[in-house]
């Protein structure tokens, strides 16, 4: 009698599945165009975007797995990958993911893979289109799917940067703490999305699917549960606008990683091209930057692809002509790359200047072709080892603690106000076209290195009129926060950057999980 029973049981569920619920709603479910829900009221209703269908506006998932590739494995790995594409793309889509996967993946350690929330939403989100944001954005809550891109890769910028309330990616299998390549069979993901999708019907009452033509699979799942179905067209991508950064829920200030190109198939063969080159050229630059007197050296760097452009006012040449009784000029400026000081020193064609900094490796120590002095963290020793520098000539200071990429200025370090009666602020800005010369989480070593690979290295330092520093008594302490805070809008003023008041330490616990302090190593 229980097998009968089950038997019948069976046979409803399959008469209720493929009859009744083909037949039950006589309206179709199925839209065109998924532009048309900017005209609704969807504050009440769920939205389920499929992530590399509907909202990203390239089709190739292959620039991310390259970033992954190069960021967590390195050049070999990346190579390997760039090398394995033409095969890859005989394959069919699910399998040529699958490869992508175990070749980006495999061996990665899970608890140091940071590559999804510190490297990939910069790309994600400059990949994001507009249109379709829009219409995220309208939802009462938001649920973002994706059939091929693991939950590590995309949990952190759908979360963080696109407000995101569930993110349903593929999983990946671990073993001793590692990556192995694989990812979690589809059927456990279709079933965490069925189980999702019906808790959401049975709170909210209505549920919008938006997905793409290309894959019967999306549209069956889909069709399974949503109300209302919306397709993206891939005619309709080509006129999509990218999301522009004003509009970002979250502003993007920080993000790590060395690539700064986006890795399609074409640029990343620009990159395995030039590599060779950008290492030689590399060494090159180093060597005339360390081993030859700035008179000759500065036309050899220009010759080589290095640009500086240098704005100075006569109020600052003044100041410098009159430092005799100081001894020296208190130079602060952004933080862009750790290479700030020396192009501060060629802009003054001024080789005897001195910087001080938090944290340096020992590399970056012997390499300088200037003295470095590292900071203890304690203000009072920290305060007179700075007045000491100034006294025996020059001194330029990076108030903000670290490197940021993006047009925002972090909270300026007081100190700095408290040790010259004279400041002059420098604002200095250096775009990166193939490489970032600052990192996180990686070698810190390596950041000149990498900086002069790019094709052009460039810079642009600006000297702004002089600020009084802190010459009294400040018995609250509240005019050297003042002082701090005049050089920072002053700078953020002529770059046109916003000014935070974001720290070092909250940088690095974003991205690299750490206070930022470097070892002598």
């Amino acid at each position: 009698m229980a097998v009968k029973i089950s038997v019948f049981q069976s046979l409803v569920f399959l008469f209720y599945r493929f009859i009744l619920r083909r037949y039950r709603n006589p309206k179709p479910k199925y839209q065109k165009c998924p532009s048309s829900l900017l005209q609704s009221d969807l504050s009440r209703d769920t939205l389920i975007f499929n992530l590399e269908r509907a909202l990203l506006k390239s089709d190739s998932l292959f620039p991310y797995f390259m970033l992954v590739a190069f960021e967590a494995g390195g050049v070999i790995r990346s190579f390997l990958l760039f090398i394995l594409y033409p095969l890859i793309s005989l394959m069919s889509h699910e399998m040529g993911v699958k490869v992508m996967v175990l070749v980006s993946f495999f061996g990665v350690k899970k608890h140091g893979f940071r590559a999804g929330g510190a490297v990939l939403p910069k790309h994600f989100l400059e990949d994001v289109g507009f249109e379709m944001f829009k219409v995220l954005r309208k939802g009462g809550k938001r649920i973002v799917v994706s059939y091929d891109l693991p939950q590590a890769m995309i949990e952190g910028f759908l979360r963080d940067y696109l407000e995101v309330e569930v993110v349903v990616g593929r999983e990946m299998k671990v073993v001793g703490g590692y990556y192995v390549g694989i990812m979690e069979d589809k059927t456990k993901h279709d079933l965490v999305f069925d189980e999702l999708v019906r808790k959401e019907r049975l709170n909210t009452g209505r549920v919008i699917g938006i997905t793409s033509y290309n894959t019967s699979l999306h549209r069956y799942l889909f069709s399974q549960f949503c109300q209302e179905i919306y397709f993206v067209k891939r005619f309709d991508k080509r006129s999509w606008q990218t999301l522009p950064k004003n509009e970002y829920p979250k502003p993007l200030i920080f993000h790590d990683g060395r690539l700064s190109i986006r890795p399609t198939l074409t640029n990343t063969l620009v990159l395995f091209m030039w590599g060779p080159f950008a290492v030689l050229a590399a060494a090159a630059r180093l060597f005339v930057s360390l081993c030859i007197p700035y008179t000759f050296s500065i036309p050899i760097l220009c010759f080589s692809g290095c640009r500086l452009t240098v704005e100075i006012n006569d109020v600052v040449s003044s100041q410098k002509l009159n430092s005799s009784e100081r001894k020296g000029c208190l130079f602060a400026c952004n933080h862009r790359t750790l290479l700030d000081p020396l192009y501060v020193g060629f802009s003054l064609k001024e080789k005897n200047i001195k910087t001080v900094t938090y944290s340096l490796s020992r590399v970056s120590e012997i390499l300088a072709p200037i003295k470095t002095v590292r900071l203890t963290r304690d203000r009072v020793s920290d305060g007179q080892a700075m007045k000491k520098l100034l006294s025996e000539g020059d001194l330029v200071v990076c108030p903000e603690g670290t490197t940021c990429r993006e047009p925002y200025l972090l909270r300026f370090s007081p100190l700095f106000a408290e040790i010259s009666d004279v400041i002059i602020p420098v604002a200095v800005t250096s775009p990166a076209t193939f490489f970032y010369g600052t990192t996180a989480s990686g070698l810190k070593a390596f950041d000149p290195l990498f900086f002069l690979m790019d094709p052009y290295p460039t810079y642009t330092v600006q000297f702004l009129n002089p600020v009084s520093g802190v010459t009294c008594q400040d018995p609250d302490g509240k005019l050297k926060f003042e002082v701090a805070n005049h050089v920072q809008s002053k700078i953020g003023k002529a770059l046109d950057f916003e000014c935070t008041s974001l720290t070092r330490k909250e940088k690095y616990l974003i991205l690299a999980g750490n206070n930022g302090v470097v070892k002598k190593n």
